[in-house]
């Protein structure tokens, strides 16, 4: 793409996720489905005027935009935090991953789909959407304990939604009769890897970092942290968000001389996240939704209401004030990125039921990623708002 072209397309993308902003702020919508839906109707399903060259910029926003909603996510799990929250968080969030894998999984076996197909498809519904889900959280106005608790078990979620996924990939195979070695061996390396570049950037990042400017780290620091962190995550082919989230939660609980360790990527995140959901919306392809089939409304029901159930179950059992349990599984309805990089990788594993696996997580994210928001903002207001009233 010639580079006035590159300009023109830029500037009139900040400027038109500027109005959806401020749309989304008059009208109460979730700005996350505001963007989504815009690049929905610019991109080839709408109006085709994105120019084709654009989506060549989408590996690489998504992988900086979702590597610093992941350092941000690893900052919500300080000790502090933890000592104060982290009963709540664990197990709520293991509750949830639970019942999505019986919900999901049973219910699409008891609907004659193939065990393969239906362990995959059960391990990709544990998978949330931290980029929107955080998004949201700082739209809306809500009691601090449950943002709190949602953004730490979102984290947890996608961490717990991964180990699943290497396990129920594993037994997949065996049950196919397929060679499990490599399967273990990915797995293991997914999440061992993540863990080895998280803690590697994290624990020189916790010390080093804020030196120059006492107290905050600055905006070259942010940045080369969250490019070092994507760029080595997929060079060795881990999970980025996962090796961010550690790396997150390493600088929050030891830099000691910081104020605000993330200050600056919160003030450069919003660029790369603006883009991120327009270029994914202009991604999409209705004609996704059309072969969704039987086994992909199942799979959407199913997995909204293993949410519901889990985000009750766990709730009660972490002992949730009753507005909460009630609530926080609607809050957790947001499913994207993290959801298609595990089908894409299990329909790898599964050349034969790769169209199955990957129609159905495309047309389901389409809807949960335009949907989800909104659930997740009524939520958080229903909590406020009775917050509000109990006061």
């Amino acid at each position: 793409m010639e580079i006035h072209f590159v300009l023109i397309t830029l500037g009139g993308l900040f400027l038109m996720g500027l109005a959806t902003d401020e749309l989304g702020r008059r009208t109460r919508l979730p700005r996350v489905t505001l963007l989504i839906l815009f690049g929905v109707l610019i991109g080839p399903a709408g109006l085709d005027i994105l120019p084709h060259q654009a989506k060549d910029w989408y590996e690489f926003l998504a992988s900086t935009a979702l590597t610093m909603v992941a350092f941000l996510l690893g900052g919500a799990l300080s000790f502090p935090k933890l000592r104060r929250y982290g009963k709540e968080i664990l197990i709520t969030s293991f509750v949830v991953v639970t019942v999505s894998v019986l919900v999901v999984g049973g219910g699409l076996l008891a609907l004659g789909v193939g065990a393969p197909v239906a362990l995959v498809l059960a391990a990709i519904a544990t998978a949330t959407a931290p980029a929107a889900t955080h998004d949201v959280v700082k739209q809306v106005k809500s009691t601090k304990g449950f943002k709190d608790r949602l953004l730490g078990i979102v984290a947890i979620d996608d961490a717990w939604g991964l180990i699943v996924f290497s396990l129920l990939l594993i037994i997949a195979k065996a049950i196919s009769g397929v060679e499990v070695t490599d399967a273990l061996r990915q797995g293991l390396w997914e999440l061992g890897g993540a863990a080895i570049v998280g803690l590697g950037l994290g624990v020189p990042a916790a010390y080093l970092t804020g030196r120059l400017r006492p107290g905050e780290p600055m905006q070259g620091e942010a940045l080369g942290l969250v490019f070092l962190c994507a760029g080595l995550a997929i060079w060795l082919e881990v999970s980025f968000l996962l090796a961010g989230m550690i790396a997150g939660a390493t600088v929050i609980n030891l830099a000691k001389h910081h104020q605000r360790p993330f200050h600056e990527i919160e003030h450069i995140e919003w660029p790369f996240m603006l883009l991120f959901f327009i270029l994914a919306g202009a991604s999409f392809e209705t004609d996704h939704l059309a072969d969704l089939g039987a086994i992909g409304i199942a799979y959407l029901g199913l997995r909204a209401l293993s949410r519901v159930v889990g985000g009750w179950l766990g709730g009660t059992l972490a002992g949730l004030p009753e507005i909460e349990r009630r609530w926080i599984g609607f809050a957790l309805m947001p499913q994207a990125g993290v959801a298609l990089g595990m089908a894409l990788v299990a329909g790898h594993h599964f050349p034969d039921q790769r169209d199955t696996i990957l129609g159905v997580t495309i047309a389901s994210t389409i809807v949960f990623e335009i949907f989800g928001p909104i659930m997740t903002q009524v939520a958080l207001q229903r909590v406020g708002e009775h917050a509000a009233v109990e006061k």
